[in-house]
């Protein structure tokens, strides 16, 4: 995620380190990469201009030559500006305390807009019941795909009836969530290759049918800069509440990002990370700006923790630690729960330790691999590895489509780790936190 950029600053404050002390001449040589970073990362040249004539005031400014860690002061002074660029505050959904809240998806074809309509739908489904209405006539198997989609995400469905028209659809569709007590619609409109007057036409009169809570134009965050204009478009015809970027968790250079609030004046409020529904998160500018930088989000990785980690589960793991009574069980449980927060490379674009891992291999199929093993094993395998001899092992081999060599290695670890174990069991207060065995996690100092 913003890998590009992110190597680039991270080089630039590198080499601000390495001086003895800031001086006018060596900010102006940082400020000048920071503006070549931004160019190459796609970011609208006007944002780039004002960004860093505000960057430049700031950091030449008497407090940060004087500071006591003057770098530090300068990335800062970095840091607020990304943000300020980027909107600011967070911006929720807006929805209705009471009656149906109503959500229009626009945006161009392969923007990656249906699957959104059921990341949305999976986010807001704690709180609501949500309606997916396939509004998209056009594209072959949009209404197909956006029902499989509903069903994974155990959300409602409507796409009318074969020759119903878009209008039709979601007129229709507003009768029937009232009748089914639904409690929010997300509307998955058509889209084009380009703007033309026949889509814009017919969702100024779905507007107008709906009277829609929030019109969410959808972007592919690969799309850089370019995609301010269609932004500009789309919010003059149709007025836009807001903006979703899709495959955030790409190789993207981050025009998209840095360019569209500045631009147009219209916040960014969530990103797709990833494939799967849950891949889904709210954006947030400061923290956003603190994965460009190099410093992590541990916010997020908080929040992500305390949403998978089963805090009760963790405690009994903990203890049973404590007894010697830690086992393969116990190990699959724990992998399940990281699993629950995503992919590991998630995880790991989260954390400030990035840098220190960018040299290392991070694939999910090796946790896969790990937890194919343990389940081709009999609980009773788990629970005693020691009772795991030769022909034993080649059927977990073959169960779980693996080498002996895999399971060899697996439970090699694994007494590894128990032999750690022994020697940390004397110190009972270093494992604390080991199992995520606290019940609030935003407690945990880092």
């Amino acid at each position: 995620m913003l890998d590009k950029i992110t190597d680039r600053f991270e080089n630039i404050f590198k080499s601000l380190r390495r001086q003895n002390r800031l001086s006018e001449k060596n900010i102006s040589e940082g400020i000048r990469e920071i503006k070549l970073a931004l160019l190459e990362a796609d970011v609208n040249y006007k944002v780039v201009k004002d960004f860093i004539k505000v960057v430049e005031e700031e950091a030449l400014g008497e407090e940060v030559l004087k500071s006591v860690t003057p770098t530090d002061q300068f990335i800062k002074v970095v840091h607020d500006k990304l943000v300020d660029i980027m909107g600011g505050e967070d911006t929720e959904i807006n929805l209705k305390k009471k009656d149906i809240s109503v959500i229009l998806m626009v945006g161009l074809q392969g923007s990656g807009k249906t699957t959104t309509c059921a990341k949305l739908g999976k986010y807001l489904k704690d709180k609501q019941r949500v309606l997916l209405v396939g509004a998209d006539t056009y594209r072959p198997a949009a209404k197909d795909q956006l029902k499989v989609l509903a069903g994974q995400a155990e959300l409602g469905f409507f796409s009318g009836e074969n020759n119903d028209k878009p209008v039709d659809i979601c007129r229709k569709a507003l009768r029937y969530a009232k009748d089914q007590d639904y409690h929010a619609i997300i509307i998955d409109s058509a889209g084009r290759l380009q703007i033309d007057k026949p889509l814009m036409d017919e969702l100024v009169s779905i507007k107008k049918i709906t009277e829609p809570d929030e019109i969410l134009f959808v972007s592919d965050s690969t799309a850089g800069q370019n995609i301010v204009d269609v932004v500009k478009e789309f919010d003059r015809i149709l007025n836009i509440s807001g903006v979703i970027l899709s495959k955030f968790d790409s190789d993207t250079r981050g025009g998209a990002a840095l360019s569209i609030r500045k631009t147009t004046g219209k916040s960014i409020k969530f990103v797709g990370t990833g494939e799967k529904i849950d891949n889904f998160e709210r954006f947030y500018p400061d923290r956003v700006a603190g994965r460009i930088l190099g410093r992590g989000d541990i916010v997020s990785f908080v929040e992500k923790a305390q949403a998978a980690v089963d805090t009760d589960e963790a405690a009994k793991l903990q203890e049973k630690f404590l007894k010697s009574k830690f086992d393969l069980n116990d190990f699959l449980t724990q992998i399940k729960q990281i699993k629950k927060m995503g992919s590991l490379q998630s995880i790991i674009d989260m954390l400030p330790i990035k840098k220190d891992m960018k040299n290392q291999s991070i694939d999910d199929k090796n946790l896969i691999r790990t937890e194919a093993i343990i389940l081709s094993m009999t609980p009773k395998e788990r629970g005693n590895v020691r009772i795991l001899n030769g022909s034993r092992r080649r059927r977990i081999a073959n169960g779980s489509g693996t080498k002996i060599q895999d399971v060899n290695k697996l439970l090699k670890q694994f007494d590894e780790m128990q032999k750690v174990m022994k020697k940390v069991r004397k110190n009972p207060h270093s494992l604390k936190n080991l199992f995520g065995g606290v019940k609030d996690l935003s407690n945990i100092k880092i």
